[in-house]
C-alpha cells in the first residue's frame, strides 16, 4: 500500500513571541514494514531547522525562529510504501537494548489496579501473553476522546477506564513492563479503512519486545497488530519521549493550537501518473 500524509500544525500566539524553539519528530524511517519515498517539512516564517537523530533513534529536527513571530505553521507532506509484516519490525537500526524498555516513567508507572491488570495476560510465551493483554485493553477501556489529556498517565486513564490511543499504548506499556516484558511507545499514522481521511491528531500504538521475533507492535485501542496501514514515526518509552512536536516560545502570551491531519491510500492509477512524470 502507498499512503499519502499531509500534517499541518498551526501556533497562533496572542503577540509576536520573540524566539520559538521546537523539536519536530515527524519524519518516519524506512524498514521492512514501510519505505519513505517522499517526505518534506516545510514552516511559513524564516526559521533554521537542524536535523539529527535522539538517542531512541529517531529523526529529530530541531527549529528555531529568526525573528518575532505572530503564528507558525509547520507542514509536512509526504507518502510512504507500507507491506504487512504482521506487526512485527524488521530492518531498524536499534540503538538501545530492549532492556532499556522495562524502565518506569511518570506516565507508564503501575499502581496496584495496573499491576493487577496486567495478570490477565495470565501465563504462557510472551507473544500469547501480550496478544491477551492487548485484548483485555481493548475491551477495558473505552475510546472518547476528551476523558483524558496529554499529561495523564496510564494509571490515571485505567482508572477511568476510558482514554484515547495514548492511554491505551501507555496502560499496555505499563502492564507489559510489569510482567517483565520491555516494551516502548510508537506514534505514528494510520490510514482508517472506514474512509475517514481528515483526522484531528496523530495514531499512537505500543511495542513489545518478543524472543525469536524481535519488536512486534500491538494496538490496543483497535485491538489488532499493525498492518500496512500504519506508518511508525518515532519511538520512545512514553509518549513525551515520542510526541511529534514539543518546544517552548519566548513571550507571545496566550497560544492557540489547530491541527489539519489528512491520510489516505493513494491509488494505483495516481502511482502510474506519477511513475511517469505526469501531474
Amino acid at each position: 500500500m502507498r499512503i499519502r500524509i499531509d500534517h499541518a500544525t498551526r501556533y497562533a500566539y496572542a503577540r509576536p513571541a520573540r524566539f520559538i524553539v521546537q523539536m519536530l519528530r515527524l519524519t518516519p524511517k524506512s524498514c521492512e514494514s514501510q519505505q519513505v519515498r517522499d517526505w518534506r517539512i516545510e514552516t511559513d516564517v524564516d526559521a533554521r531547522l537542524r536535523r539529527s537523530e535522539d538517542a531512541f533513534g529517531n529523526i529529530v529536527h530541531s527549529l528555531y525562529t529568526e525573528r518575532p513571530t505572530d503564528d507558525l505553521t509547520i507542514r509536512v507532506t509526504g507518502e510512504v510504501s507500507t507491506v504487512d509484516t504482521g506487526g512485527v519490525i524488521r530492518g531498524q537500526n536499534e540503538k538501545l537494548s530492549p532492556s532499556v524498555y522495562l524502565r518506569e516513567t511518570r506516565l507508564t508507572r503501575p499502581d496496584a489496579a495496573l499491576t493487577a491488570f496486567a495478570d490477565t495476560a495470565g501465563q504462557g510465551g510472551a507473544l500469547d501473553r501480550m496478544h491477551r493483554l492487548m485484548g483485555a485493553i481493548h475491551q477495558a477501556v473505552a475510546f472518547d476522546v476528551g476523558a483524558t489529556s496529554a499529561t495523564h498517565s496510564a494509571a490515571e486513564a485505567f482508572a477511568l477506564r476510558r482514554g484515547v490511543c495514548q492511554d491505551h499504548a501507555q496502560i499496555f506499556i505499563a502492564c507489559a513492563r510489569a510482567g517483565g516484558v520491555p516494551a516502548r511507545y510508537v506514534s505514528g499514522h494510520l490510514n482508517r479503512t472506514d474512509g475517514q481521511h481528515d483526522q484531528d491528531a496523530a495514531h499512537a500504538w505500543a511495542e513489545a519486545w518478543i524472543d525469536d521475533l524481535g519488536w512486534v507492535g500491538f494496538d490496543p485501542a483497535n485491538g489488532i497488530c499493525p498492518t500496512d496501514h500504519y506508518v511508525r514515526v518515532a519511538i520512545g518509552l512514553d509518549a513525551l519521549g515520542a510526541t511529534p512536536i514539543r518546544g517552548t516560545s519566548y513571550g507571545g502570551g496566550v497560544e492557540s493550537l489547530t491541527v489539519a491531519l489528512h491520510v489516505r491510500p493513494v491509488q494505483q492509477s495516481q502511482q502510474q501518473h506519477q511513475s511517469r512524470g505526469w501531474s
